[in-house]
């Protein structure tokens, strides 16, 4: 039998995108899986379970100590990922598009279960995600659903350039080259707006920048009149900056959020109550276009900075904000900023639904980007296939490191080994601090998602919500309030 050669583990999936997808992980540490494969033999053995087999066998190309600490707690066994013995997966992106390479007959196992979906490129490029939100609204707006409703003509338009009430979750974006000439007319409608580029395939804030001026961007320009989709490769998008930040101390950040799918189709999202804020390490000013330690609030370029603070890491965890807002601006604001924040979630969600693949050997655990602005509205700006699992700080690895076991709870069955045949619904104990992603409900898209914290309680259950309260000053919140909010928001929908 023919022996097969050497296959490239960077072959996408989607070959008219090229580059890879959005990571906060630094690439040169991985092992990239380049062994040959011996064609039919190899996929019979492949498919056959090992003989001697004694708890589960893990793999990662990640030595992160939020990982591995999890792992070993667990009791599983570090196997190498190119032998193919692993019962779980924590991969890289490239490794998993390699696994599930349509040019090499690798198959996995009914035992098996891996970190990626096959084409998680889908939400992670920045033109891609683009490109699948606008179908969708189109899609909504075309079957009549509610979720479409749209303002009066006369309304002024805003940052997102649409008239959507509920769908109105991303700042206006073209991608560059091909709409430049679309941009252009939009920018000369309002010439002192300020616009931001970034590569559609580059992360930890490389390549990105602010304009405010045409010809700052000549080179698309000329790209746009000789542009060739199968040969460029140097895309980027350009959306409209959102210049009124809500700022805390003068300084501008964003929240870095975690979600995890286990499947798309049904959709099973689950989104982390834990999360933090990544600040910049100088005070805000719109004018100064070229200074990024005051615009972008990627630890990657701030930790450059001689401003930056090791000890804190510039990050604030999510329960210091909801402290913050509600003393500030009033009880109950942190808790309808969070309903926003979990629509905003899952429109982008079943944006992307139709078009994953979805294998039921796969989850994945996402790092949202989203920014506030001053009228508190959540704008969601970019979503990490593979969130850094590098610690900046103790809190950091803590939070980081229960986030870890809560999903390893979520998505390995109980007390046995992975199973592709699984149902993927856990028991609602083991979802801890993870919330249920609802489906949004047409009449009042926001209200209708979970809620964070507690609403009004009887008086039966004052000593509940004293322990609440104070648990929201703490790292963990108690779990078995959640599921009572998750219930209680059913009830209000039935009726």
């Amino acid at each position: 039998m023919s022996t097969r050669g050497e296959t490239s583990p960077l072959r996408n999936l989607r070959q008219k995108c090229g580059g890879s997808c959005t990571s906060d992980d630094d690439l040169p540490e991985i092992k990239l899986i380049t062994q040959p494969i011996n064609g039919l033999h190899y996929i019979r053995n492949r498919l056959r379970p090992p003989k001697s087999r004694k708890g589960i066998y893990y793999s990662t190309d990640w030595d992160k100590s939020a990982l591995v600490s999890n792992f070993q707690k667990r009791g599983w066994l570090q196997v190498p990922s190119f032998n193919g013995e692993w019962n779980f997966y924590w991969a890289c992106t490239q490794n998993c598009r390699y696994i599930f390479g349509i040019d090499h007959p690798y198959r996995m196992r009914s035992d098996q279960v891996i970190n990626h979906f096959p084409n998680s490129i889908e939400l992670s490029r920045k033109d891609l995600l683009i490109k699948n939100i606008k179908r969708y609204r189109k899609d909504l707006e075309r079957r009549g659903d509610p979720l479409a409703q749209s303002h009066p003509p006369d309304t002024k338009l805003g940052i997102g350039g649409t008239r959507y009430k509920h769908l109105d979750i991303i700042p206006m974006t073209f991608v560059l080259p091909s709409d430049y000439q679309m941009f252009v007319e939009v920018f000369h409608r309002n010439p002192a707006s300020t616009w931001i580029v970034k590569p559609c395939s580059k992360s930890q804030g490389v390549g990105i920048y602010l304009v405010n001026k045409l010809s700052k961007l000549k080179k698309f320009a000329y790209d746009a009149r000789t542009f060739y989709p199968q040969i460029n490769r140097d895309t980027c998008v350009i959306s409209k900056y959102i210049d009124n930040p809500l700022l805390i101390g003068g300084k501008k950040f964003d929240l870095r959020l975690f979600v995890l799918v286990t499947t798309f189709n049904p959709l099973k999202a689950y989104l982390y109550k834990e999360g933090f804020c990544r600040f910049c390490t100088e005070k805000y000013d719109e004018t100064e276009i070229d200074n990024v330690f005051m615009h972008l609030t990627n630890v990657s370029i701030q930790k450059t900075n001689q401003e930056y603070n090791s000890i804190h890491g510039g990050k604030w965890p999510l329960q210091n904000l909801w402290l913050y807002l509600d003393s500030l601006r009033g009880e109950g604001v942190s808790d309808m900023l969070w309903s926003r924040i979990t629509a905003t979630i899952r429109h982008s969600l079943d944006a992307v639904a139709p078009v994953m693949a979805n294998d039921r050997h796969c989850f994945e655990v996402y790092g949202y980007d989203i920014i506030i602005d001053n009228n508190l509205k959540p704008w969601l700006i970019e979503i990490n296939t593979s969130p850094s699992m590098h610690s900046t700080t103790t809190n950091d690895r803590m939070l980081k490191s229960r986030l870890i076991d809560n999903v390893l709870d979520v998505v390995v069955p109980p007390n046995c080994m992975p199973n592709e045949h699984w149902d993927k619904t856990p028991n609602p104990e083991l979802l801890k601090n993870f919330t249920v992603l609802m489906p949004i409900s047409p009449s009042k898209p926001e209200e209708q998602a979970p809620v964070r914290r507690k609403g009004r309680l009887s008086k039966k259950k004052k000593s509940k919500s004293t322990a609440a309260s104070s648990a929201v000053c703490s790292s963990t919140p108690p779990p078995a309030e959640g599921e009572t909010k998750i219930k209680r928001s059913n009830r209000v929908v039935k009726q």
